[in-house]
């Protein structure tokens, strides 16, 4: 005789059901952007950081078969040492705790799964939803992104692979060379935009750098742009200096489009590790920074450095760079980035 079900069981299973296909939708749509040819940019991008990092957290656990608080002394010292930054440590250390406390008996052979769920969950209060790739919709048209960093972190490259990526996706991209400070940044720009196929306003070395966001931005409205991108001086004297110049940009160009910019974009090199860190920090102090975009991490084992960065200054990670061809500054996503750092620990 079948087992006949009642109303509500039956329910129960097609919502269960429901929720299933929802999420296996979900699932297929975040690996239609997310194919196979970026996770293995993103793997290859950080495999000298995942080699220095599994390595230490291997020796960290080495004799052990369960989380025990030795094992979490040596957890917090390899995580310290592979630039992840003392504060964000403590905070992975922590959460670590009160999971073994929870799940009781926790063996060591699972502590990479459980350093991949805290360090992701961690990494989500910072970056509310994963960005989307860049195909999806933008919030404002134009959609102005002002970006911000020292020199020679990478700052006007990845504004041309910002550049590349937007067009390849279908939208209209302007750029902006406010950086009149230094020589040969405005031709740097215009390489860059010779080679993606995209227009760049500039003006004369040594102008009003607001007075060439303003035009970049008027000619983008008339032009029907979608994005814009505004490069700015790197350095300045001081502190109050670039604060002033990021604020006469903003005020300037809010004479076009009232909102903007919509993002201020702060591109690290992550290759400095923890001089990373102090950029970030003067940076925030001088102009409200809304992104990351973490650069160089290809060739480098300081990779930790982007957890660290977002966590402590609780600002959104939104591109890494991967390598030196265009397709190799990806949209950043917590769990893919973070299993391909920790990968498997043997």
């Amino acid at each position: 005789m079948g087992f006949l079900r009642t109303p509500s069981q039956k329910y129960a299973s097609e919502k269960s059901t429901f929720l299933a296909n929802k999420n296996n939708k979900q699932n297929m749509a975040f690996f239609g952007w997310f194919n196979k040819e970026k996770k293995e940019t993103l793997d290859k991008g950080l495999e000298k950081s995942k080699e220095s990092v599994l390595s230490k957290i291997s020796h960290a656990i080495v004799g052990k078969s369960t989380i025990d608080d030795d094992v979490l002394d040596n957890l917090e010292e390899a995580l310290i040492t592979s630039d992840v930054g003392v504060e964000t440590t403590l905070r992975i250390i922590e959460r670590v705790q009160e999971r073994v406390k929870r799940d009781k008996y926790v063996g060591t052979d699972e502590l990479n799964n459980l350093l991949v769920d805290e360090i992701s969950q961690l990494l989500q209060e910072n970056n509310i939803a994963d960005v989307p790739d860049f195909s999806a919709p933008l919030p404002a048209k134009p959609y102005v992104i002002m970006v911000v960093g020292v020199n020679g972190v990478g700052k006007t490259t990845t504004i041309g692979k910002l550049a590349y990526q937007f067009k390849e996706a279908g939208k209209k991209v302007y750029l902006g060379a406010a950086d009149t400070f230094r020589a040969a940044a405005v031709e740097q720009l215009c390489i860059w935009g010779e080679r993606v196929g995209v227009p760049v306003i500039k003006q004369q070395q040594g102008s009003d750098p607001a007075s060439v966001a303003f035009d970049t931005l008027q000619s983008a409205k008339a032009n029907d742009a979608d994005v814009v991108l505004i490069d700015t001086a790197g350095r300045l004297h001081n502190k109050i200096n670039l604060m002033n110049e990021l604020t006469k940009i903003k005020n300037v160009m809010q004479k076009v489009v009232p909102d903007a910019p919509h993002d201020v974009l702060l591109v690290l090199d992550g290759s400095t590790g923890q001089n990373a860190f102090e950029q970030a920090r003067q940076f925030t102090a001088a102009t409200q920074v809304s992104s990351l975009a973490i650069t160089k991490l290809d060739g480098t084992a300081k990779g930790g450095v982007v957890i660290g960065i977002s966590d402590q200054f609780k600002i959104p990670v939104r591109y890494i760079g991967l390598g030196e061809k265009m397709t190799d500054l990806q949209v950043f996503n917590r769990v893919e980035f973070v299993k391909s750092l920790l990968g498997k620990i043997e």
